[in-house]
């Protein structure tokens, strides 16, 4: 790192069509503002930036339900997210937005630049059209049956009942959501991004360069693309919401938002240069700045695949150095899910807690999904909070600066020869920096914070096994080099605490009465000298109540219990019986399952027919495992196209339902003894 003159750390741009939640801070932003906060500790030059993303048929979509225009959505929600970010401490440098006259002259520059270069391609296709609307219709304006699990709610790119990636033509029975037609086929032209030809460069750049630096979950995804082969992929798209496409005649055409997006970091570096008075270009062209994208798993390919191509492209950039992207935080056993409400939102929280940040930055960094999917619970949160942060570190703080008080009218004492326990605990308080420091760099921030927190723990042991308060009467001169001890271990805790729980580091240092540090300085200072003078000791941390749990837990009930209450669809127009008799339901048994590779949610079954065997997949693998399923009787849909999914033929369609909980249910033959094969009438 001594090599690095700057440092550019992004964290991925929240969508304004909804509030923050927990998944987004545990996955992005608080392990983005730990390394920010960290580093500035460091003397380091940080440009941490992030901003709104405003643009993309989501938005539209959410201003057409509430009848609103799309900036008075953008404006409502970037306005709430803001200020949560800023009332929970996430130290941006710059915080944007994609709607800004800067980012869309940045991004229509960046789109003219690539064409002069003749990166794109232009490329006609066949698009589902909306005649009633008069428009093309994204993939999210296209509802229909998904054909791998049958949900009837499938949208035209991904099915979020079994997970599946879809195109809007492989829907069964499409229609438009912004009038209910039935769309047709038209003729459009696009420009594409020929991911295809960076191949070569992202197999060296990442599968060579990067095998042994960046997580595991980051290159095994970035494997996993390449080995599928990269296909050009869509620059601009027809809506009218987003960026006009920046040449003659573009038809209403817009940028596509995964285009314009990323791009939203350069051109928030622009705007924040602006107002501090320095230059922005060697914070994205220096090849002696580090460029750090912060970022979840769903956005992955975005950040080191497309955007590093779009940047390799222009050839005017630095790559990233890394993109220390986290896996998904579930809450109370079930997925988050922002449709379905299930979720613990930034802002009410703030409401519900006021003045607890730091709890809940604590608990989501020690809990944090960096290797695999985590699990936020509201018992887990308070056990934390009153059995670590309370019993530990607060108990810690609290004892040292009363007693302080108590027996040295808030000074700190003289200290008389270590004894042997001294110098073991002196020595070891001296790794803790470096301890700390070496995790937070390799993005470690769990492990990091449990190095924190075992400082506390070593500065509570010491306190207890030492006993000051019985040790006063009769060994005053050593009571006061245990003292002189505490202080120096919470005035390293209150240092060390602030890229974590910059609240509590706070309070902590004005309890000392201790200006900020260089944390390169930490370890050759004594922290509080002899004589130095404490202000007022306060409570860090207060203990959280049963009632309040239960308030919360309340909170989720009331959600599980509305979501439970699915409205039933109406009854389809009627078919005549020629063509319901078409139809070839069979009972069939599962002889065989097991997982797709390289997908989550698909399995592929192998069913009895009676006079056939034939190969089904199935996007059931989160609700069952394989082993669970074989020789379950199943209702089969026989005579539907054949269809390659991931590489495997599937020859039919397992008919299920869903229960109140949303979990899949088959439709299967009662306990009676019904042979494979047998018509369903």
């Amino acid at each position: 790192m001594s090599k690095t003159k700057r440092y550019t750390l992004t964290a991925a741009l929240p969508y304004t069509n909804g509030p923050i939640h927990i998944g987004h801070l545990a996955g992005v932003y608080i392990p983005a503002d730990i390394y920010a906060r960290y580093l500035r500790n460091k003397g380091r030059d940080v440009a941490f930036i992030c901003g709104s993303d405003e643009h993309g048929v989501a938005i539209a979509i959410k201003a057409k339900s509430e009848g609103v225009s799309p900036k008075e959505i953008i404006d409502k929600y970037d306005r709430m997210i803001r200020n949560s970010f800023e009332n929970f401490g996430i130290s941006f440098d710059n915080y944007s937005r994609t709607s800004s006259k800067i980012h869309h002259k940045t991004a229509q520059e960046f789109f003219k630049d690539l064409q002069n270069k003749n990166v794109f391609i232009e490329k006609t296709s066949e698009q589902l059209y909306d005649k009633e609307a008069e428009q093309f219709l994204a993939d999210r304006f296209v509802i229909g049956t998904c054909p791998i699990c049958n949900d009837k709610e499938a949208y035209g790119d991904q099915c979020e009942s079994c997970g599946s990636s879809l195109n809007s033509s492989d829907l069964i029975q499409p229609q438009s959501t912004l009038s209910g037609a039935i769309p047709i086929k038209k003729i459009t032209n696009h420009w594409y991004l020929p991911l295809n030809n960076f191949e070569k460069f992202i197999k060296e750049w990442i599968l060579d360069g990067h095998k042994n630096d960046w997580k595991p979950n980051v290159y095994g995804q970035v494997k996993s693309w390449v080995e599928n082969g990269l296909k050009p992929r869509a620059v601009t798209r027809d809506l009218d919401w987003g960026i006009p496409v920046p040449v003659e005649n573009n038809d209403g055409k817009v940028l596509y938002v995964w285009f314009d997006a990323p791009i939203g970091y350069i051109s928030s570096t622009k705007e924040w240069a602006i107002n501090k008075g320095v230059n922005w270009e060697p914070y994205w062209k220096d090849e002696n700045t580090e460029l750090i994208h912060f970022i979840g798993k769903d956005n992955i390919v975005f950040h080191c695949i497309i955007f590093p191509s779009m940047l390799k492209a222009s050839g005017k950039y630095i790559l990233p150095k890394n993109v220390p992207a986290n896996e998904f935080l579930n809450l109370e056993g079930n997925k988050i899910s922002t449709s379905k409400n299930w979720a613990v939102w930034l802002h009410e929280y703030l409401n519900d807690f006021p003045e607890q940040q730091d709890v809940l930055r604590y608990v989501l960094t020690a809990n944090a999904p960096e290797t695999k999917d985590n699990d936020f619970t509201w018992k887990d949160f308070q056990a934390r909070n009153n059995n670590e942060l309370v019993a530990i570190y607060g108990n810690f703080i609290n004892r040292v600066i009363v007693l302080t008080h108590k027996y040295y009218n808030g000074k700190a004492p003289k200290p008389e020869k270590f004894s042997d326990d001294d110098k073991v605990v002196l020595d070891c308080i001296s790794h803790f920096p470096k301890k700390i420091s070496d995790s937070i760099e390799k993005f470690h921030f769990r492990e990091a914070l449990k190095e924190l927190m075992n400082l506390a723990r070593l500065g509570n042991k010491y306190l207890a096994d030492q006993e000051p308060w019985k040790l006063i009467k009769t060994s005053p001169k050593r009571v006061s080099t245990i003292m002189y001890i505490g202080l120096q271990l919470a005035g390293l805790l209150a240092y060390l605490s602030e890229p974590f729980i910059p609240f509590t580091s706070k309070r902590l240092l004005k309890m000392l009465n201790l200006k900020t540090l260089d944390w390169n300085n930490i370890k050759s200072e004594i922290i509080l000298k002899e004589g130095h003078v404490l202000n007022n000791p306060e409570l860090l941390f207060s203990k959280i109540e049963d009632s309040q749990i239960e308030e919360q837990l309340k909170k989720l009930g009331a959600t599980k219990k509305d979501n439970s209450k699915k409205t039933i669809p109406s009854i389809k127009p009627t078919v005549s019986f020629k063509k319901f008799d078409q139809l070839d339901v069979k009972v069939g048994e599962i002889l065989k399952a097991e997982k797709i590779s390289k997908t989550k949610t698909l399995l592929k079954l192998t069913v009895n027919l009676g006079n056939d065997v034939i190969n089904i997949v199935s996007g059931i693998a989160n609700d069952y495992s394989p082993k669970k399923i074989i020789g379950k009787k199943v209702t089969v849909l026989t005579n539907l196209n054949p269809r390659k999914i991931k590489g495997v033929e599937s020859q039919g369609m397992i008919l299920m339902s869903e229960d109140s909980s949303g979990k899949t249910v088959f439709i299967s033959p009662d306990k009676s003894k019904v042979s494979n094969g047998s018509k369903i009438h």
